[in-house]
């Protein structure tokens, strides 16, 4: 058990590492994006990849999820078979979607509003739909053959690639639009030839009949929840478009990124969360250790959330040799990036509640969950865009994860009750709230650097100061703080260790 476990987490860590490195690499793209292309043009840019998101889903028909299921047991068929029934569907299904997309191109540009002159965006589109749904099943058979680091090398080449000829196409051959979905069209190719070692290892030339029926069974039903899912990621692009215009849908994307900080905190969390909760279950005092790591994790994205909203500004506006990290007719949509940041606070917050589902497998909850959030996001940007322009689909976002997490709440309190600090949690929420509060009032814009930045500095002070003044640390927690703070001074780096507050298990 403990060496099973042992892997799972190096095997989380790789593929944790190599995702957030991926994040980290495409997030490059977007300084560069805004300094060459107008606000419209990466409107139209993020439009079109909204779209593929919601149409990937029909690609994939669930055959990942199914993949994994039978591949486990190999109750049906042999492990080329269980491997190469689903590549071949895929293969066959997605060449044929893709030829009929390319074959009406002209329509389908047409009934997306863009342009005649991008109609080759379209082509670019099939294209990397196809090929990333041939890749699906070979990934999934890297990772159930535990080969984490193949899986990452080849997942890493694959932005690198993409930065690469995104930074040819367009800075150096000028092609505008165009070259981003070239960009991705290669880097989807590439990825396919880097694959073929796995395809022609496992790759047995015929479907196994009863194998492809009860994939088919298994996988379908992963098409609604999956489409919903996107609804909750990515509907407000297509709705924020319909209501305004390309620039408007432009600017809100750069912005949105921007969000990235919160994200990739959610992101890194959950990778250690799934390993971590699974293996802490059966533990006498697994439910309070939970409760406590809600605690913290909302504080820590609590001061995350302080630190990115006070300085974003600041970092983004800072020129580099003549050029700023978002170029300035972007900066209009600053506003939106503290709402960015709260929604994915929520999601966190889902992150750790969902912890409950897992453990009792009741995972027939998560789909109705996701409609809910779909529902409420959709509804809530055509009833907030036309007032609020691109903040109200920033909030619509945020509403719809804070929609999920509080119906995940209730349903994991009634599966899997948790005691969680309830106190320490709003003392949290009013230490952020007040500090955040007396920021948005503050004419910030008018000072000096030096009185700015002294004055967020001072802020997040006065949020460290609230939560000490409300007793929200423990004595325990207090003694930790000052050893870390106080440890290279005192001892050179080797203060006593001292045991968390729950039974020595250091939460």
């Amino acid at each position: 058990m403990r060496q099973q476990l042992k892997r799972l987490g190096s095997d989380t860590a790789i593929y944790g590492i190599s995702t957030i490195i991926g994040r980290a690499l495409n997030f490059l793209l977007l300084p560069f994006y805004t300094n060459v292309l107008l606000p419209g043009e990466y409107g139209i840019v993020s439009y079109v990849f909204s779209i593929i998101a919601f149409v990937n889903v029909f690609y994939s028909y669930g055959m990942e999820s199914a993949y994994f299921k039978y591949s486990s047991t190999l109750e049906i068929g042999t492990k080329k078979q269980n491997f190469s029934t689903p590549f071949i569907s895929l293969v066959v299904s997605s060449t044929a979607f893709s030829l009929l997309m390319v074959m009406q191109a002209g329509p389908i540009a047409g009934a997306m509003n863009i342009p005649a002159s991008l109609t080759a965006v379209i082509y670019c589109a099939a294209g990397v739909l196809a090929f990333d749904a041939m890749s699906i099943v070979p990934f999934a058979a890297l990772r159930m053959e535990h080969q984490p680091r193949v899986f990452a090398a080849i997942k890493t080449a694959n932005i690198l690639i993409t930065v690469g000829m995104n930074i040819l196409l367009l800075a150096v051959m000028r092609m505008g639009v165009i070259g981003i979905f070239i960009s991705n069209l290669l880097a989807s190719g590439c990825t396919i030839l880097m694959l073929l070692p796995t395809i022609r290892r496992l790759l047995t030339p015929a479907i196994e009949g009863s194998l492809m029926k009860a994939l088919l069974r298994f996988g379908l039903p992963f098409v609604p929840a999956g489409l919903a899912t996107m609804a909750v990621q990515v509907i407000d692009r297509p709705i924020l478009r319909a209501l305004t215009d390309d620039a408007t849908v432009g600017i809100y994307q750069a912005n949105y990124r921007l969000g990235i900080f919160m994200m990739l905190i959610v992101q890194m969390y959950d990778f250690a969360w799934r390993p971590f909760y699974f293996s802490t279950a059966k533990e006498p005092n697994a439910k309070q250790v939970f409760a406590r790591v809600l605690t913290y994790l909302v504080l820590f994205m609590s001061g995350m959330f302080l630190l990115v909203s006070f300085f974003v500004g600041d970092i983004v506006k800072i020129s580099f040799f003549g050029h700023h990290l978002i170029h300035p007719s972007y900066w209009v949509g600053l506003n939106l990036v503290p709402v960015v940041m709260a929604g994915y606070m929520f999601l966190g917050v889902s992150n750790n509640l969902s912890a409950g589902i897992y453990i009792e497998k009741k995972t027939r909850y998560m789909a109705p969950i996701a409609f809910v959030g779909a529902l409420v996001n959709i509804g809530a940007n055509y009833l907030l865009i036309p007032p609020m322009g691109m903040l109200g689909a920033a909030w619509a976002t945020l509403l719809a994860y804070f929609a999920m997490a509080a119906v995940l709440y209730v349903v994991v309190r009634n599966i899997y009750p948790i005691t969680y600090e309830a106190g320490r949690l709003w003392k949290i929420v009013v230490a952020t709230a007040v500090v955040f509060g007396i920021y948005t009032y503050l004419p910030l814009d008018a000072a000096g650097l030096l009185v700015n930045v002294s004055v967020k500095t001072g802020l997040l002070a006065l949020f460290a100061g609230m939560m000490y003044v409300m007793k929200f640390f423990e004595a325990r927690e207090l003694v930790v703080l000052k050893n870390m703070l106080f440890r290279s001074k005192e001892s050179g780096g080797g203060a006593e260790e001292v045991p968390g507050p729950i039974d020595g298990t250091g939460i």
